[in-house]
């Protein structure tokens, strides 16, 4: 190990941890810092910056918010509201794979903000606590977004991934990270359905409704949280025409053969997923334009818009940063880290969850370093198995704007956020979820592929 490697390696992590200090388009900002001095002080050659992943976040971020601004969200969390309030008694598994089914659709976990009132209205009206159905549902907004074909943290992958020797492409990683997110989810619920006390036996709860500060879970007969939601028929054909892209984006991944081929060095070859992705969701949004007429001008004030735009420059500087490190150092890394992360492979899952527990951020845990365990020779199957896992680690901390949210939303008390920074709610279930996705997504890692 030289002395430069040494310097250049604390040079990363002094960037990353204070890009986590800044946050947002800080992250961004201290990786670009980071690169300079790679560059223009080590004298590195600047590694490839991660335009595919950033073209992607950008068209899809755009159609998506184009989408929200029609009212296509509303109309999103009102079906996901219905199908919650069908099945009242097993709210607790119902509602984080419902919120997960429209999470991997919009590519966001934005979409969960306005279920949480009904998750609570459905659970208290039902003598159910809670925080049971609330934790669950936030966390797995974390690893929903390994499972959507048009999320940043998808397209960070894919462009990873989707190169040679690798060739792992959007149906691969879809068929190893969607069936180990739903028994993630699956196993989560069924054993926080069992954690804490009964509404009736805590004795905060009974407190606060003995005292008028609460009202008794029976006592309210009136109109359901779900039966207010509201949404138009422009908003509705907006989220159809979206979800129909996303579903030609996967199509299109799946079945190469579909799109058209074109001149690639000495012969032909499909056009790249990359390209695919971002011509399918312009075309999505000027059809969204055509059937939503949403008001282009609010466009940029949407929270879609603007966490996407955060996520892209977060993900320019840091993914560059690391890129260059790596290409620097690549022979270092397999013949040293790769042989330890090969022996001990969870290790990788473990590093995602650190970065994404510092970061909160998917798109950055995973430029971050699942480049490292490919540069150390782990198979490609192996490696996304471990990487759908590892993106839990953003509830570590109590510090998530849903965290902050459903404590809020919990009238009764039992969502908590904690004193001790490991004492949330959030905290088991995240465990129990990332543990359980991780083993299920290197299981059928390793099997498929």
């Amino acid at each position: 190990m030289t002395i430069n490697l040494i310097l250049e390696a604390l040079v990363m992590l002094g960037a990353i941890a204070m890009g986590t200090r800044s946050g947002g388009v800080g992250v961004g900002l201290w990786g670009g810092l980071g690169t300079f001095v790679l560059v223009f002080v080590f004298r590195e050659a600047p590694g490839s910056p991660p335009t595919d992943a950033v073209a992607i976040i950008l068209a899809v971020v755009t159609t998506a918010a184009l989408m929200q601004a029609a009212g296509g969200i509303d109309w999103m969390v009102a079906v996901a509201a219905r199908v919650i309030e069908k099945r009242p008694r097993q709210i607790t598994l119902i509602a984080p794979l419902t919120a997960f089914l429209f999470s991997v659709g919009a590519g966001t976990g934005n979409i969960i903000y306005p279920l949480l009132p009904v998750i609570y209205d459905v659970s208290y009206r039902n003598n159910i606590r809670p925080a049971r159905p609330l934790s669950v549902t936030v966390v797995q907004s974390a690893i929903a977004l390994a499972a959507s074909p048009v999320s940043a943290a998808m397209a960070a992958m894919l462009t990873l991934t989707y190169v040679e020797p690798y060739n792992l492409g959007l149906g691969q990683i879809l068929a190893i990270t969607v069936p180990a997110c739903v028994i993630g989810i699956v196993v989560t619920a069924l054993v926080v359905n069992r954690m804490w006390p009964e509404l009736d036996d805590d004795p905060d709860v009974q407190a606060r409704i003995a005292s008028g500060e609460l009202a008794p879970p029976s006592s309210d007969d009136g109109e359901s949280a779900a039966s207010r939601l509201t949404f138009t028929s422009r908003g509705r054909a907006s989220a159809v025409v979206f979800l129909l892209g996303v579903v030609a984006v996967v199509f299109f991944g799946i079945f190469p053969g579909l799109r058209p081929d074109v001149a690639s060095g000495d012969g032909t070859a499909p056009v790249g997923m990359t390209t695919t992705i971002v011509l399918v969701m312009f075309t999505v949004g000027v059809l969204i334009l055509l059937v939503g007429r949403p008001d282009v001008a609010t466009v940029p004030d949407q929270s879609v818009f603007k966490a996407g735009m955060i996520s892209a420059i977060a993900l320019l500087g840091i993914a560059w940063l690391t890129a260059t490190f790596i290409s620097a150092h690549e022979a270092y890394i397999i013949d040293t880290i790769g042989g330890q992360v090969t022996q001990w492979p969870f290790m990788l899952a473990l590093a995602v969850f650190l970065v994404a527990a510092l970061t909160t951020s998917q798109s950055t845990a995973t430029r971050t370093i699942v480049p490292i365990g490919l540069a150390a020779g782990m198979p490609a199957g192996l490696v996304t198995g471990l990487w759908v896992g590892g993106l839990g680690g953003i509830y570590t901390l109590p510090a998530n704007g849903t965290q902050i949210a459903v404590a809020n939303f919990d009238l009764t008390g039992t969502t908590k956020l904690g004193t001790k920074l490991v004492d949330h709610s959030f905290f088991v279930p995240m465990l129990i979820l990332s543990v359980t996705t991780t083993a299920a997504g290197a299981l059928i890692g390793v099997l498929l592929f």
